[in-house]
């Protein structure tokens, strides 16, 4: 595979990128992974790598370089990383900083700025794209897929934070005028997860085909794997359903 960390120009500055793809057979389908709250870090450059051992094109953008280089990690006795709930109170607060910092319409933005660095030589297939984000970036999904719909044409959210809301803007609202397909994994014990909120999601009147799972056991980031949570049954079954949608939507 080639893989490369280089800087996007955005209307906002230079944004770090990492890019893995196949060394052979392109032009391939992008796929942008969306990272959660800890930012960029090599358990999502793994993850990326999987996404391009199938055959795809992925991008894993810093959403925090507006704030220069942020790499947040608090690590246990078994060197998996720490869960917010079970930090301190000063270790929640320097994690959460970033995140209040950041909003979806700059993400947006920055997606419109991965859309045109495709353009411009790489070898990146046109049509449909991908995507896919954990913890704020399942909230990414949501939004870009709203801003961008025939484009972002197989997106999965897992263990989304803040993807219904109240507010009139809820990004569930805006994934809903999306096309394609927009799948949700989501954790049966995660309180972004409540089962008003999944009842929420199964009754939206959804102009893509919407499908989601709720993984019995798991709680929110089962899907990493460097987590003191980590949920491997249910992680592994999300990626089954995510390269169905992506051979769907995105065939090679």
């Amino acid at each position: 595979m080639i893989e490369r960390h280089l800087e996007i120009k955005t209307p906002s500055g230079a944004m770090e990128t990492f890019i893995v793809h196949p060394s052979e057979g392109g032009p391939f389908p992008a796929v942008v992974l969306y990272m959660d709250v800890w930012g960029i870090r090599e358990e999502l450059f793994d993850i990326a790598r999987r996404i391009a051992t199938v055959g795809y094109y992925c991008v894993l953008p810093d959403l925090y370089y507006r704030q220069g280089k942020v790499r947040t990690e608090f690590r246990d006795a078994d060197k998996r990383m720490i869960s917010m709930d079970l930090l301190t109170e000063s270790q929640r607060q320097i994690a959460l900083t970033p995140l209040e910092k950041l909003t979806d319409d700059m993400v947006i933005a920055d997606t419109a700025s991965l859309l045109e660095f495709f353009a411009r030589g790489e070898p990146v297939r046109s049509g449909a794209i991908g995507a896919i984000g954990y913890c704020m970036g399942g909230r990414h999904v949501f939004r870009v897929m709203g801003a961008f719909p025939q484009r972002f044409r197989a997106c999965a959210s897992l263990h989304g934070s803040l993807i219904v809301t109240d507010e009139a803007d809820s990004p569930h609202l805006s994934a809903a005028k999306g096309a394609g397909e927009l799948y949700c994994g989501l954790a049966e014990k995660d309180r972004h997860a409540q089962p008003a909120k999944v009842k929420v999601l199964r009754d939206t009147a959804w102009q893509l085909k919407f499908h989601h799972e709720l993984h019995k056991g798991a709680d929110h980031g089962y899907a990493l794997p460097d987590r003191d949570v980590y949920h491997k049954q249910a992680a592994n079954r999300d990626w089954e359903v995510i390269f169905g949608m992506f051979r769907r939507q995105m065939p090679l």
